[in-house]
């Protein structure tokens, strides 16, 4: 089992942090380039998904750390639906429509695994051990920012 120090050690947040870049060459060119509204839009909600990711996990808590990955989730959703507009206004081609959609569509599926194991997961001291698509981790919650033990996620 992995042991994760860091947000970067995710697999699911390096995934983000791809899509993340690759949606923000995709906007740099031809008549995406022009359109703004959008362009900023998918960008913002592309780096969203990674942003949420890394803030919930430096919560050091694991309540707030499902919220934060629910947000994740939620702008994921977002970058899919901005894909068909972008796809409508013949900004990418159906090939580019579908790579990036099934991609955001992956991390949708790792973001809702790993939020699954962390509410199953039994609390043992202070590390909790879950498990993102096939890896499997064990997190160390920061024992200074903990709430009472009533309010942790079981």
């Amino acid at each position: 089992m992995a042991k994760i120090n860091r947000f970067e050690d995710l697999e699911v947040w390096q995934l983000a942090r791809k899509l993340s870049n690759d949606i923000f060459w995709l906007t740099q060119e031809g008549s995406f380039s022009k359109d703004f509204e959008l362009k900023n839009q998918i960008n913002r909600a592309s780096g969203s998904i990674m942003d949420n990711i890394a803030e919930g996990f430096g919560r050091a808590n694991r309540a707030e750390f499902i919220v934060f990955l629910s947000y994740s989730t939620g702008s994921g959703t977002e970058v899919k639906s901005q894909l068909y507009r972008a796809l409508d206004r013949k900004h990418i081609q159906q090939e580019q429509f579908e790579l990036f959609y099934s991609t955001t569509d992956r991390i949708g599926k790792m973001l809702f695994g790993l939020i699954q194991s962390l509410k199953k997961s039994p609390v043992r001291g202070l590390k909790y051990k879950v498990a993102e698509d096939e890896i499997a981790y064990e997190i160390e919650e920061d024992a200074d920012l903990l709430p009472k033990t009533e309010n942790r996620v079981p």
